[in-house]
């Protein structure tokens, strides 16, 4: 039981049976309708006695979900987020397992940090991740040994690329020694120039500064041929073009450690979806083509890309305005992912559901070295049940998160999730975050 008296709410375990649920479970293959039981928190073979019933027909049960790229803004911008309003979007978006970025004030690149993280009781687990550089100032490798010792799983500068490659080098030596991946942003600042946007419409009747494709593919290319000679685990966030996507598809092919993410905006945007000089747009790295799109989405599909990630990113609304010129880089994402990602995978490219869960559970476990999560009987319960036919229109002012800067705002999509049981307890149940 140390498991769910770790990391659940305190309340009480859960014990309760869903009625003819459709279960996704990738580490057993099963895809099927039946009976889902939790006795005293843990799955289990049939229901206890006097557990509640729900008729979840027509509703879908995976492990719960994680995230390897979440921004809480915790500590440094809690008008933004905050931990407990991290938390608490995550559990209404199914989570059950995040990782923070230390892209913090100050920045997380102390054993201090990881160890705050692991003390917080949250709606979630924290799955730490530090920075690759003292300071996130790219100048010299953070302690990464010290952080490992602390708890930290995996190491990124997330929001700034590390230039240096002596220094990227000397980090990625350190990380293989440990057995631990680094995490990329991998957009080169020099080649970014400025960019705010790719070139689309919007670009050219605003007069935006754009990014070319080389920003990115250059960045990931130096990337692999460190992990070429360094043999670390490399993988690439929020991943936005098609070249990239080769890159890591020949990396793979040559039998390196290589992969990397796709985020919810990116498989379901393009930059010619842009509507005007809206910020709510505007990301880092920004939207790519529609060509683009396509490829991330045929790398999500074919594994090339083996997870999700939201880069959850939470902004004031000060913060977002003044258009693509001057506001912040960034989209929140947690409690709309499900729903996108299910829509545009599942319903839109045909992908097979039990894909789709296992990018969303065991992809993000394979890559933090955990083990992967399973609805299987004696496990823990972490769950998410979501409604796959609920044509729910996204509403932001409904949202757990303290921000508001999300494109989808006014657009249906067709799953929601219902609830969220995490080590044994549940954490969220239609609208209610516990």
């Amino acid at each position: 039981m140390a498991e769910i008296e770790k990391y659940g709410p305190r309340d009480a375990a859960v014990n309760l049976v869903l009625r003819d649920v459709r279960i996704l479970d990738p580490v057993r293959g099963i895809d099927r309708v039946c009976d889902l039981a939790v006795a005293d928190g843990r799955f289990a073979e049939r229901a206890a006695p006097g557990a509640r019933e729900i008729d979840a027909s027509g509703l879908a049960a995976a492990p719960g979900l994680r995230d390897v790229h979440v921004h809480f803004r915790d500590p440094g911008t809690p008008a933004a987020e905050t931990n407990a309003t991290g938390a608490a979007a995550a559990a209404a978006g199914g989570f059950t397992c995040v990782t923070p970025m230390p892209n913090t004030t100050p920045a997380g690149d102390s054993p201090e940090w990881i160890r705050s993280l692991l003390s917080l009781r949250l709606q979630t687990r924290i799955a730490p991740c530090a920075c690759i550089t003292a300071g996130r100032a790219g100048r010299e490798p953070a302690d990464l040994e010290a952080l490992a010792a602390a708890g930290a799983l995996a190491f990124t500068d997330d929001g700034s690329y590390v230039a240096d490659a002596a220094v990227m080098e000397d980090a990625m030596e350190r990380a293989a020694r440990l057995g631990l991946p680094v995490m990329q942003h991998a957009v080169d600042p020099v080649l970014l120039g400025g960019g705010v946007v790719r070139d689309c419409r919007v670009a050219r009747e605003h007069g935006l500064k754009t990014m070319p494709p080389e920003a990115e593919t250059a960045a990931v290319e130096r990337d692999i041929a460190l992990c070429r000679k360094t043999g670390c685990a490399l993988h690439i966030q929020h991943i936005s073009c098609a070249g990239t996507v080769d890159l890591i598809r020949a990396a793979q092919r040559e039998g390196l450690p290589v992969g990397g993410e796709a985020s919810p905006h990116h498989l379901a945007l393009c930059a010619d979806d842009i509507p005007g000089d809206d910020a709510n747009w505007k990301m880092a790295p920004p939207l790519g083509t529609a060509e683009d799109r396509a490829a991330v989405r045929a790398a999500v599909a074919d594994g090339t890309l083996a997870l999700f990630a939201t880069d959850h990113a939470p902004h004031s609304a000060e913060a977002k305005s003044g258009g693509f010129a001057r506001a912040a880089n960034g989209i929140i994402g947690l409690e709309t992912a499900l729903a996108v990602t299910w829509e545009v995978m599942v319903l839109g490219c045909g992908m097979p559901a039990i894909d789709w869960a296992e990018r969303w559970t065991c992809g993000p476990a394979r890559l933090l070295g955990a083990e992967a999560p399973s609805l299987a009987p004696g496990a823990a319960a972490d769950f998410v049940l979501f409604d796959p036919h609920a044509d729910a229109e996204v509403r932001p002012e409904t949202f757990f998160s303290k921000s508001r800067n999300t494109p989808f705002g006014g657009m249906r999509f067709a799953a929601r999730p219902v609830m969220t049981v995490c080590g044994g307890r549940t954490t969220y149940e239609s609208g209610d975050i516990r």
